[in-house]
């Protein structure tokens, strides 16, 4: 592809014109989700994990005002080391692009350049969603889902949101959300919610045949495929409740909003939490990356057969 402010790396660049499987992922994870080292430590454990599994990881970034689609281990490295930088979703790009600045870019961020290089897949941690101090608080994320036919593997939405008004937000706009081998909608940092999803898929084929039947109807819409954060690191709903109502109330006390809510609450569940609801984010994420690499490879057989 050619676009003024796009590029992509060598690797990103063969990948595509050859056809193999790419997954894409997001860097806001790197520039505003995780301390550092455990950012740096986890963007390299993403590409490893997905490149195990037979795919090609596309790190998506801003760098000096060009969007990136593929980063080098430099590259991740200087990222990771940024002391400040943007958080980048639809309205930031020509910002930071004239600005020639440096950013990560969010779920919808990475899905807007993502789908621009024509990559399917992506896997994140959770997506946005509404927030609980605020129903006019609705992240950008739901729209990207409702316009941007990607496949985002995700563990639910951030258990500090309404789920229940995220769901709706998202029925409205006509996204599938897809339980991997589940019925219940994952909490991020919990395997229940106590709520449905709108189907259940149990492999990475059956993923990429819903893929072809729902976009060759037509639609435009994403595909939420929701899967649950491994057992042996899920903090049970009950346990999990107090401490995101804690960190809520403190989020309104200080008058923390807008794009400075969510890194303030993770944040602070992680304190509360001793440091479960990080081991436990970093362990989502590799789950996530492992099946979004099995996807992206169903769905490369599936290209072969028809247009997407």
């Amino acid at each position: 592809m050619k676009h003024p402010h796009v590029q992509l790396s060598t690797e990103i660049a063969r990948a595509i014109n050859i056809g193999l499987p790419i997954v894409a992922l997001e860097s806001t994870v790197i520039t505003h989700g995780l301390p550092k080292p455990q950012n740096l430590e986890l963007a390299r454990e993403m590409e490893k994990t997905i490149r195990s599994a037979g795919a090609t990881p596309a790190t998506i970034a801003i760098l000096d005002g060009k969007i990136r689609i593929g980063l080098s281990d430099a590259e991740l490295t200087q990222l990771a080391d940024l002391e400040s930088s943007l958080k980048v979703s639809h309205r930031d790009f020509a910002t930071a692009i004239t600005k020639k600045q440096n950013g990560g870019t969010t779920v919808a961020g990475t899905m807007l350049a993502a789908n621009m290089a024509g990559i399917k897949v992506f896997a994140t941690g959770g997506i946005g969603g509404v927030h609980k101090e605020s129903a006019f608080d609705v992240s950008t994320d739901l729209h990207a889902l409702a316009e941007i036919p990607t496949i985002v593997v995700c563990a639910g939405a951030k258990a500090i949101l309404d789920l229940p008004a995220t769901l709706e937000v998202l029925e409205t706009f006509g996204v599938p959300v897809i339980g991997y081998q589940t019925d219940e909608f994952p909490a991020f940092y919990s395997r229940e919610s106590g709520l449905n999803v709108s189907a259940r898929l149990d492999s990475p084929k059956e993923i990429a045949d819903f893929a072809k039947a729902h976009w060759s109807m037509g639609t435009k819409s994403g595909i939420l495929v929701t899967n649950p954060i491994p057992e042996a690191e899920a903090i049970a709903k009950s346990k999990l409740e107090p401490m995101i109502e804690k960190a809520s109330k403190e989020a309104i006390e200080q008058g923390i909003h807008g794009q400075a809510l969510t890194p303030f609450l993770l944040n602070r569940i992680n304190e509360l939490s001793k440091g479960k609801s990080l081991k436990a984010n970093l362990a989502l994420l590799l789950n996530n990356a492992r099946l979004a690499a099995e996807i992206a490879k169903e769905m490369n057989v599936a290209r072969k057969e028809w247009a997407i």
